[in-house]
């Protein structure tokens, strides 16, 4: 295979199913490449000392993919020799121990693909219109990131 016949791509998905990390990996796999860095982000029981149920999370969805899109392209001029990119976040309710969010990047070499894995979950996190609720035993929170820069310009 010539390498031109490999282009980079960018997969990004938003779904209410269960995500894999086996899909989400094998689609950044390329044969000019020797990394593949993931990022998975799951639900953890408890939060502040709370025990926590589940997760709900909701998304402007086509702003959401818009603005991923962005952090794919930002990825691209920062790290040239990034090959494949792919984000999958879930959406709706999302059990504890099962992934909210995957990233996946694939470089010739690891440093580039996990800098820019690492760059992709803070900007996602900062500037991708995605809420989430926790669920506690006997409350719930809806949650920002703190890191979000919309949400903090109010305060």
């Amino acid at each position: 295979m010539d390498e031109s016949e490999d282009v980079p791509k960018d997969f990004i998905k938003l779904k209410s199913a269960k995500l894999s990390v086996d899909e989400v990996s094998e689609l950044v796999v390329s044969p000019y490449c020797g990394a593949v860095s993931l990022f998975i982000g799951t639900t953890r029981n408890n939060f502040e000392g709370k025990k926590v149920i589940h997760l709900e999370y909701e998304a402007y969805t086509s702003m959401a993919e818009t603005e991923i899109k962005k952090i794919c392209r930002d990825i691209r001029q920062k790290w040239p020799s990034v090959k494949h990119i792919a984000v999958h976040h879930r959406l709706g309710v999302v059990p504890i121990t099962e992934a909210s969010v995957i990233i996946a990047v694939s470089s010739p070499h690891r440093a580039e693909s996990l800098e820019a894995v690492m760059y992709c979950i803070n900007t996602l996190k900062a500037s991708v219109p995605i809420w989430k609720k926790e669920i506690y035993e006997d409350e719930y929170s809806w949650k920002e990131n703190k890191e979000c820069f919309w949400a903090n310009s109010e305060k």
